[in-house]
């Protein structure tokens, strides 16, 4: 589907390289002859928009919502709807951070060990005294022999 700003960019190209009359380009394109003449009355955003980059720039974590808040302080107090749309024009989208990392493939089973020396564990055992002095011992085991 053409955008009508494409099809009014198509007529001015037909009637300056053909020189036809408005009315006969619109035809041929399939426009309304109002629709060309359409005159959009959107506000110009521009010092928004620049002081919204700057913001984000300065602040790269923060999302609209906060940086809305920072504008608003500022006196530049939009709507959030518009915020939202200007932000991600600007392609301000914060970067979603990474989630919780999983094993890559498939984990192959521990392999047992053959004989005395291959494989070791070890692990730390916690107790208490009568006293109650605690102490720890560094327990090192030999998993073939144990």
């Amino acid at each position: 589907m053409v955008t009508p700003a494409d099809k009014r960019q198509a007529v001015r190209h037909i009637r300056e390289v053909f020189a036809l009359s408005e009315r006969r380009a619109c035809a041929l394109v399939g426009v309304a002859r109002r629709v060309f003449r359409y005159a959009s009355t959107w506000p110009d955003d521009a010092a928004l928009r620049q002081r919204l980059r700057a913001l984000a720039a300065e602040r790269r974590r923060f999302g609209y919502r906060r940086l809305g808040y920072i504008l608003a302080r500022e006196g530049l107090a939009p709507n959030h709807k518009k915020l939202l749309r200007i932000y991600r024009e600007e392609g301000l989208q914060v970067r979603a951070r990474g989630g919780r990392k999983r094993a890559l493939g498939t984990r192959a089973p521990m392999t047992l060990p053959q004989a005395a020396g291959q494989r070791w564990s070890l692990d730390f055992v916690s107790d208490a005294l009568i006293c109650g002095r605690r102490f720890r011992i560094l327990a090192v085991i030999d998993d073939f022999s144990r």
